[in-house]
């Protein structure tokens, strides 16, 4: 199987209603800190933080090199790491937890292929799914349980879950590409899938005992990730709406999502990770275009009177998304 990257256009506009919460309590965001791993011309793309503060994710230097990363709690990154076998200058930093466990995908050059791989005290161990040429982890709770996605033998693209040991792989209806990107430690889990069509993307979640609710999509979305979810199952992650427009999402309950855009954006906004504290990584585009981490903080129960959010109730928009995904259909 070709494995290639997928560039997906908006081909309709829609009118976007939005249900403004002004007076029942309501989660807000606040921006901490924006952050940058250090050198010219990087993108900075955090993936997870941990419960103390450590987040995880990937910088893509000038001439498209992809590393993973590894930021402190204090604010200090780490050297960037690659996966020793990366032939194709693609080692991405997925998932992290409490132990400082990292996961993540690397690509052989030669073949095209992608291989899992798990750090830990500097020492890398690879992970491949026995009946897949594509392994990528997306995410690792702190039993050492973890979730991903997977190109299986057969050519279909699978969400693959590893608990206690036992793999189990799950495909959604009739998806292109299912993908699980973080479990907490009751193993609940988030993710996204991609439609037939190829272009149009849809949250969905994964409870304890395998049931699936999908499909988790805002009022005007037209693609939605799920990227994170914590331990009291608080999930985070964008959509993008008809105008082109990419907005962090983040809610307790899917019935209740409240949209977030960084102060500093130019129309891309992401919500990757949270931890057990409400703290959230994610990343902007600014006017030039320049990619950056920020580090925030979720007020569950605040009363919602800034600009930047807004409560939204879902609804399924099946039309084609504004997105760029990374290999065979991984969002970062």
């Amino acid at each position: 199987m070709k494995l290639r990257y997928l560039f997906v256009n908006t081909l309709a506009v829609l009118t976007t209603v939005l249900l403004v919460g002004t007076v029942a309590p309501a989660a807000t965001i606040e921006v901490l800190e924006n952050f940058d791993f250090p050198g010219t011309g990087n993108a900075t793309l955090p993936q997870k933080i941990t419960y103390h503060g450590a987040i995880v994710g990937i910088v893509i230097d000038a001439n498209g090199v992809s590393r993973g990363f590894l930021r402190s709690r204090s604010g200090r990154f780490g050297d960037a790491f690659v996966e020793p076998n990366d032939t194709g200058n693609v080692t991405n930093g997925r998932g992290i937890n409490n132990r400082r466990t990292i996961c993540g995908e690397y690509l052989d050059g030669t073949t095209g292929n992608f291989h899992g791989y798990f750090l830990s005290h500097q020492v890398f161990t690879e992970f491949d799914l026995a009946d897949a040429t594509n392994t990528i982890p997306l995410g690792i709770n702190n039993a050492e349980d973890f979730v991903g996605s997977a190109v299986l033998n057969d050519g279909t693209q699978q969400a693959f879950f590893s608990l206690g040991g036992t793999i189990t792989t799950v495909a959604i209806g009739d998806a292109l590409a299912t993908l699980a990107y973080s479990l907490n430690a009751s193993n609940q889990a988030v993710g996204y899938y991609l439609d037939q069509d190829g272009v149009t993307t849809h949250g969905y979640l994964r409870d304890s005992d395998g049931t699936l609710t999908f499909p988790v999509d805002p009022a005007g979305s037209v693609g939605t990730v799920l990227f994170g979810n914590n331990d009291s199952n608080w999930v985070v992650g964008r959509f993008a709406d008809a105008g082109g427009v990419t907005h962090g999402i983040f809610f307790m309950t899917p019935d209740d999502i409240l949209t977030f855009d960084h102060p500093d954006a130019a129309g891309f906004t992401s919500l990757n990770g949270i931890n057990q504290k409400g703290y959230i990584c994610g990343r902007y585009v600014d006017g030039a275009g320049i990619v950056h981490g920020f580090l925030a903080k979720v007020n569950p129960h605040d009363t919602d009177s800034s600009s930047h959010n807004v409560r939204i109730t879902p609804l399924k928009v099946a039309t084609p998304t504004l997105e760029k995904f990374g290999a065979w259909g991984a969002a970062f």
